[in-house]
């Protein structure tokens, strides 16, 4: 194989290359074959110029006309969540620090951080004119605890106790227990926060457990324009009082007029969009596609100029998560059994060519944690061993990966072995079909020559549920981890859902196996973010919705260190030390099989809009389905004219 910028997945890559040639036909990309700026329309009737088109991360919305946020099923990444909504908190990736956005500061604490005073920014208006207040915070902390119906209910009023209004611009917060962190449980570190602060004076008229909220009466600078009733586009516009809404204060006006979120569906189309012009942002693709993106359209960028183009430091990791609640995954025997019986290797290279950075730790390998936690550990990982004696740490397999892809032409990939750690991982589980035989026997599984039978006598199948055009990677690792158990002789399928069936399935227990990530995410050296969310307090019988913990996993010791994280300040010393025993507990019982960080192509197109952040200007994260999006779109320029 030629030296080239990624290992191809040939029928893919080609066809979906063929495609694009014959859509382009060489000619479409040139200016002299366009109509001017001035001229260009897009399909919904909004000049191009004035209008910055978003993928839409989970793809076609299934019920485009309910935007009511607390309900259960129900997405809010058609544009809401991250140009029309805001949180008391949002957080500043680049600096790695929150930052008020509906607060005017960061809460002031009594000493031992059990009430807190918060005050609101001032000259904040919704969209249809009503001023935001105090009272919009107090309303919504009594429409949640007052609404068991609602999956955020009950999570929310073990931590805050109260919200008491002080005067129009202030409340008083009281937690239940010591807080310190109080801007974190009602405010954004990563991707948003289930505390949405709802216009008192619409939805005290209504039952939050029904109510649609369609159109919604929004608070950040865009107002609610127009969308598709099949749920594949949705319009919003810049309010003409943009600067009555935390953007205008924050940043200033924004340069769009109108922001497009769309969903062009499969892969190839949204591939095609992009290389025609049509999408601005791209959310999530393969490295494949972004290598055909690059060499049709010279205004497509990735992150990276170079290898490895993707932006690997995303705060969460994908892998494939139980539900412990259900036999035969409630034991850690069946659990280690399936991770080894896992090829990582292999499962790279068929999920992103092998351009994924591996972890067997519960947190994403981004830079700053792999310096705190992954590398410090390699010694107690390397020394772990499961009941038997039998130690599964692989310390080699960045080594290995990195001559693979040498062999296949992959250039700029180190020769150094502590360089390959860098970039592909201090390691992961060694593939063992001998040892994950032993485990599934010692379970009580059993195996005459012919398929593996569950203790109970049945045939031991898995169905692993995927997301279905949308979060490319944790899609493709489904099948790719599905192969690995079909050949060692566990027949798996993959069944692929929609969004807003996927992650429901996901809160109420309705799984056994799934291609998730939520809980394993985190963004600094303290882990009180998702790692939190692993305590045994969150647990809910299967068909009743969990806002945490979702796998159901239920281990004393893991929840008695994260109660001592609770009751911790996040500069306290004692944050790293706890975490680490932390991961070390979720190693051992092994809740997920967690396997590789995010690997991000989200490439963005400077036809129409410029000042996109990247590694080379870099003032924010490439996050374009979180909450802070709103102030990273503020900062986007027309393209030269």
């Amino acid at each position: 194989m030629t030296t080239t910028q990624f290992p191809k997945r040939r029928g893919r890559s080609t066809l979906m290359a063929m495609a694009l040639a014959i859509t382009l036909g060489g000619t479409m990309l040139t200016t002299a074959t366009m109509p001017s700026f001035a001229q260009q329309m897009t399909d919904v009737g909004t000049p191009r110029a004035e209008t910055l088109i978003v993928d839409m991360l989970n793809a076609r919305v299934g019920n485009p006309t309910n935007m009511n946020m607390y309900q259960q099923g129900v997405t809010i990444n058609q544009g809401y969540h991250q140009m029309a909504g805001a949180l008391l908190y949002d957080i500043d990736t680049a600096k790695g620090s929150q930052i008020p956005d509906l607060a005017a500061e960061m809460p002031v604490a009594n000493a031992d951080f059990t009430v807190f005073k918060v005050a609101l920014r001032q000259g904040l208006t919704w969209s249809d004119g009503q001023p935001f207040s105090a009272d919009d915070v107090v309303f919504t902390d009594q429409m949640i605890r007052n609404t068991p119906a609602l999956s955020y209910s009950s999570a929310y009023a073990a931590q805050i106790a109260s919200v008491t209004k002080v005067d129009a611009n202030t409340v008083e917060i009281t937690t239940t227990k010591p807080t310190p962190r109080l801007a974190i449980v009602l405010g954004s570190v990563i991707y948003g926060n289930p505390f949405h602060v709802v216009p008192k004076h619409v939805w005290e008229k209504e039952d939050p457990a029904t109510f649609t909220n369609f159109p919604p009466v929004t608070i950040s600078a865009y107002k609610y324009k127009d969308s598709d009733p099949n749920g594949t586009w949705f319009l919003w516009e810049k309010r003409q009082d943009w600067q009555n809404s935390d953007v205008g204060q924050i940043v200033g006006e924004p340069a769009a007029k109108y922001v497009l979120f769309r969903s062009y569906g499969t892969e190839e189309r949204r591939v095609l969009a992009m290389a025609a012009n049509d999408i601005d942002i791209l959310t999530d693709i393969s490295p494949e596609s972004l290598d055909i993106l690059r060499n049709q359209n010279p205004k497509i960028h990735a992150w990276f100029n170079d290898f490895p183009y993707a932006n690997l430091d995303d705060p969460c990791e994908r892998g494939m998560h139980f539900n412990t609640s259900k036999a035969p995954y409630d034991d850690a025997k069946t659990r280690w059994a399936l991770a080894l019986a896992i090829n990582a290797e292999q499962a790279s290279i068929a999920t992103f060519s092998g351009m994924l950075r591996a972890s067997p730790l519960a947190i994403p390998p981004t830079t700053v944690l792999m310096d705190t936690y992954h590398k410090p550990m390699a010694q107690w990982l390397a020394e772990f061993a499961l009941e038997d004696g039998y130690k599964p740490f692989d310390p080699d397999y960045a080594v290995r990966l990195g001559e693979r892809l040498r062999s296949e032409g992959v250039a700029g990939i180190p020769e150094d072995a502590e360089a390959l750690r860098n970039l592909l991982g201090v390691g992961w589980w060694k593939h063992d079909p001998e040892e994950a035989t032993k485990l599934l026997k010692a379970a009580g599984f059993t195996n005459d020559g012919g398929p593996w039978l569950k203790p109970d006598g049945t045939p031991f199948t898995i169905n692993i549920l995927a997301p279905a055009d949308f979060e490319v990677e944790s899609q493709r690792l489904a099948f790719a981890v599905a192969n690995e158990w079909t050949q060692f002789g566990v027949p798996t399928q993959v069944q692929q859902m929609q969004a807003g069936a996927f992650f429901t399935a996901e809160n109420t227990g309705d799984y056994e196996v799934g291609s998730y990530w939520g809980s394993s995410c985190a963004i600094t050296p303290d882990l009180f973010v998702r790692m939190e969310g692993w305590h045994k307090d969150y647990v809910r019988d299967n068909g009743t919705p969990s806002s945490s913990n979702q796998a159901r996993y239920v281990d004393d010791e893991l929840s008695a260190l994260i109660d001592k994280l609770r009751a911790i300040p996040a500069d306290d010393p004692q944050i790293v030390p706890l975490g680490t025993d932390i991961l070390k507990e979720l190693v051992q019982g092994l809740p997920a099989i967690e396997m590789f960080g995010t690997s991000k192509f989200v490439p963005v197109n400077e036809t129409y809009w410029t000042n996109y952040p990247s590694a080379e200007n870099y003032y924010e994260g490439p996050w374009w389905w979180w909450s802070n999006f709103k102030f990273i779109a503020a900062k986007l320029k027309p393209a030269a004219q």
